[in-house]
């Protein structure tokens, strides 16, 4: 089904999207406050809902789908390991996992990976090495930032500093503090005799798009340093070339001084990890590669060959074709348009910031709406044809695929504007 298919086909695509909401409705835990779209079928930058409309993809399914939708290359990887190999548990060597841990470790820097299932399970991974690496001193503490956002298990929610995402779910997990992010000062006097480690991100997704300082990551390294803590981070939304290195501290320190020396003790993977396939991992640098050992951690489905074989294959076509490059470039192409925008609604739009392909624009606060405003734009931007992510009630994040073209990206700015005319009425 196409935007240009015979009359009968919104009509019968509206009943079934009703079908399809109905049936969620009633046999799915009610958890995600959806909005109203029911997609079948997506190809390359572009998704197909059950009318029939296109919707241009500037989502990315949260910074997932790297290469967009059914990359026919991440489809022949699969297809190819699931008639070889599908699952052995981790009782088992397999050459996938292996691999994907060395390709993933040269890329960072010396150490080792485990691997999961989702970001949420990379970061509880590093709460359990950061508790062994402070246990013998009974150190447990860990410091993470104000607008973060590591995960809704119990721990990674105890973790983030959001309170809407705590509520109703008290006690809280001890052992984890928030401060301001970019405030070196604020660590200065929050540490603890218990505190063992700091966790941040590069770049605060959920927060709002909100980078870490290049003068505060380094000062970060050195404070952990001087206190025996170990050094954590978030790179589940911002990692995988999405800002246009392979991790955001390597972008946000690129040209500082002393910038390519630094390097976190582990650090959380998922989301682009798989373009869509279930996976997630942590790396930990040496000398703490060790420090979980056997029976210390385990995950069932956790580097399997399928998720392995879609991962290795990701990081190919990426090297292969510079998606890094396009994603530095087009990024700060997409900036520039969209501070042009601003420019025409300043009466709708605040600022835009972020890195690479991973951009959030900021509305004013005066909205005439009984949404957030980043709810009302979002929606605006769905009958336009287009996908973005609320970050907030006053931030729009663009999260696209890495391969995305100037001409589609052209596309989508026009959609935006088209939005933001009708906004501005």
């Amino acid at each position: 089904m196409t935007e240009n298919d015979s009359h009968g086909g919104a009509e019968n695509g509206g009943g079934k999207a009703a079908r399809i909401q109905e049936c969620d409705n009633e046999f799915v835990v009610p958890t995600y406050s959806r909005f109203d779209l029911s997609f079948e079928r997506g190809e390359g930058a572009y998704l197909w809902d059950t009318t029939g409309k296109r919707y241009l993809d500037f989502g990315g399914g949260i910074a997932v789908n790297i290469l967009g939708q059914c990359h026919p290359e991440l489809t022949a990887a699969l297809t190819e390991q699931a008639g070889r190999l599908t699952h052995t548990s981790n009782l088992y060597y397999h050459e996938r996992q292996g691999k994907l841990a060395e390709t993933l470790t040269k890329l960072i820097g010396p150490g080792k990976c485990f691997f999961c299932n989702s970001g949420a399970e990379a970061n509880e991974g590093l709460f359990k090495l950061a508790r062994r690496f402070g246990d013998e001193e009974g150190r447990f503490e860990i410091l993470t930032m104000s607008r973060s956002f590591h995960g809704r298990t119990l721990a990674c929610m105890a973790a983030t500093g959001q309170e809407k995402v705590k509520k109703g779910f008290g006690p809280a997990v001890s052992g984890f503090r928030q401060v301001p992010f970019n405030d070196i000062d604020a660590l200065r006097q929050a540490l603890s005799p218990a505190t063992v480690a700091i966790m941040i991100e590069g770049v605060q997704g959920e927060g709002g798009v909100y980078p870490a300082d290049p003068a505060y990551l380094l000062e970060l390294r050195r404070f952990c340093d001087e206190n025996r803590l170990l050094l954590l981070m978030d790179e589940v939304q911002a990692g995988h070339f999405r800002t246009g290195q392979f991790m955001s501290y390597q972008r946000i320190l690129e040209e500082t001084p002393g910038g390519k020396d630094f390097l976190p003790d582990g650090i959380a993977m998922a989301k682009s990890l798989g373009g869509g396939f279930p996976i997630g991992a942590f790396w930990v640098r040496q000398p703490y590669a060790d420090l979980l050992g056997p029976g210390t951690h385990a995950s069932t489905f956790g580097g399997g060959p399928l998720a392995c074989s879609v991962a290795l294959k990701i990081l190919e076509v990426i090297r292969r074709d510079r998606l890094d490059r396009n994603a530095r470039e087009l990024g700060c192409w997409l900036q520039e348009q969209l501070s042009e925008l601003i420019r025409r609604y300043p009466q709708r739009l605040k600022m835009v910031r972020g890195l690479g392909l991973m951009v959030g624009i900021e509305l004013t606060e005066d909205w005439p709406t009984e949404r957030s405003p980043a709810a009302r734009m979002v929606h605006q931007l769905h009958q336009e044809g287009l996908l973005a992510i609320p970050a907030g009630p006053q931030v729009v994040r663009f999260l696209p695929a890495l391969n995305l073209s100037k001409a589609t990206a052209e596309a989508g700015l026009e959609l935006v504007d088209t939005a933001m005319k009708q906004l501005s009425q």
